[in-house]
């Protein structure tokens, strides 16, 4: 008997969304506006903290498009990006005509080096292109070196676009990620913390910078009584019906959160005397990960060579999800022939790396069945 699939991580609803969604319905605000889209940038901005404006999305990947915009890049700049992400960090660099540049992870964090950025950017300008914003990820929800990375960005004075798709209740130094940069980032896609099945938002310092991004997420519309158009707009607004669901979601964010934390627990004391394993792990108390997913690094000297892969397919064969960690974009074909800064600290991860099963909604039945699948594997 096929036992039911073990998901990396998949939505968790709390019970009131349907709440939100039916008001919109009985209001009739079927739309990519309404009380909803307002309810949950209010929410979204208490959450937050720091004076900081929200404008909700129809994805990340569309908040980092307009990110870059609102930052000022064209066709023909540079873009500094993390190289260990997913690729909607640096899919609208070529959206918009300018130019990746990949940087190299450190070994803590695994996020972007402050080393081999600043390694970059003095490259860069020697060869006549000094970067005009950095894109910094804080991966799987554990903020990166924010101290180090942001004093090179203000030695060189070079805006940061913040991408914290991942990091949703992150923080460091008890600030939440996303109200760092000059513009911050959220996901709410349904693999994430919270979701909305589909959406994002773009979070700025300034009510001007939000209007500004909402003004080109609406198709640029001038204001006149008819439909004028003087810049380049886009369909980026998010639903009234899927800023329902959100609605409902961040009042079990916390919760959520929460329980990502003790499944990360759960695989720190699942692999504590398995030699060669180690737990991706914040390296002071000034990170607070929510731990959206948990991985591993196995090293297969110390295992009798079982590796990243071995453990992937030992879990896929008792169907349970689990997936290596992002490949690198300086790996990926459409982005090859860019420059890259670094070592091979990413590629390194990438081969040893493992995201397990981390979402909020598995329960002790399907943490047993992992730990069963674990330990069977590594006492062979």
């Amino acid at each position: 008997m096929i036992k039911t699939k073990i998901w990396l991580s998949s939505p968790h609803m709390g019970g009131n969304e349907q709440k939100f969604v039916l008001e919109a319905f009985d209001s009739n605000w079927i739309a990519p506006l309404g009380p909803n889209v307002n309810g949950f940038e209010n929410d979204l901005e208490n959450y937050l903290g720091q004076n900081c404006f929200v404008g909700a999305l129809s994805s990340g990947t569309a908040a980092i498009h307009l990110g870059l915009i609102l930052l000022g890049v064209k066709a023909g700049d540079e873009v500094i990006c993390q190289s260990m992400t997913f690729s909607a960090s640096a899919n609208p660099i070529l959206y918009l005509g300018a130019t990746p540049i990949f940087v190299d992870s450190e070994e803590e964090t695994w996020n972007i080096c402050p080393i081999a950025l600043e390694n970059a950017i003095i490259d860069r300008i020697k060869k006549g292109n000094k970067p005009k914003v950095i894109v910094t990820v804080h991966l799987y929800g554990v903020p990166y070196k924010i101290d180090e990375v942001h004093a090179v960005a203000n030695k060189y004075d070079i805006l940061i676009l913040e991408d914290s798709a991942e990091a949703l209740g992150s923080s460091y130094k008890g600030q939440k990620c996303g109200t760092f940069g000059e513009i911050g980032v959220l996901s709410f896609n349904g693999n994430k913390i919270i979701t909305t099945s589909g959406g994002g938002a773009i979070i700025t310092k300034t009510k001007e910078l939000k209007d500004r991004a909402l003004f080109f997420a609406t198709q640029s519309r001038d204001d006149a009584p008819h439909y004028q158009h003087s810049e380049i707009g886009y369909n980026y607004r998010l639903s009234n019906i899927c800023a329902g669901i959100g609605r409902g979601q961040m009042e079990v964010l916390d919760n959520h959160i929460d329980l990502r934390r003790k499944m990360h627990a759960f695989y720190v004391d699942l692999f504590k005397d398995i030699s060669g394993v180690t737990v991706f792990t914040t390296v002071s108390e000034v990170y607070f990960a929510n731990y959206w997913l948990s991985s591993i690094l196995i090293d297969p000297k110390l295992t009798d060579g079982i590796d990243r892969e071995t453990l992937r397919l030992a879990l896929e064969a008792k169907n349970i999800e689990s997936r290596p960690l992002w490949k690198p974009m300086h790996l990926q074909p459409i982005f090859e022939k860019y420059p890259y800064y670094g070592n091979k600290v990413a590629e390194n991860l990438f081969e040893k790396g493992l995201c397990l099963p981390s979402g909020s909604n598995l329960t002790d039945v399907d943490r047993n069945r992992i730990s069963v699948a674990v330990k069977n594997l590594f006492k062979k």
